[in-house]
């Protein structure tokens, strides 16, 4: 499955990254610390998370990310969006809960690792 897959499924809000929507799903990782996610992180997961912040990009691209999905209505905040184009980071969101969103992945097939 990719990005551009999942937008449309369910109805994902894109901020950022339309043009690597084709990025491939690998795995998921729910998370809103930084330095965990750098830790854990695998290349091609797509990061659920609730920080809006620049920071989220530089984690993204540093460990090549499929993209980052904001959970609970939240935005990200506008440097945010204009360097996750910069970067070519895919930023989406929804207004699911964290939760929620994990477990439709999951009931779709993708795992965490």
């Amino acid at each position: 499955m990719n990005l551009n897959d999942l937008a449309e499924r369910f109805g994902l809000k894109v901020y950022s990254g339309r043009n690597e929507l084709t990025r491939t799903i690998g795995g998921g990782y729910v998370g809103d610390l930084l330095s965990d996610v750098m830790a854990n992180g695998r290349k091609d997961d797509l990061w659920i998370t609730l920080q809006v912040h620049p920071n989220v990009v530089a984690v993204a691209a540093l460990k090549e990310l499929a993209g980052v999905v904001l959970i609970n209505g939240r935005e990200p905040a506008p440097e945010t969006a204009e360097r996750a184009d910069k970067e070519g980071v895919p930023v989406l969101g929804t207004a699911l809960s964290a939760f929620e969103f994990a477990g439709k992945l999951y009931a779709l097939g993708v795992r965490g690792r």
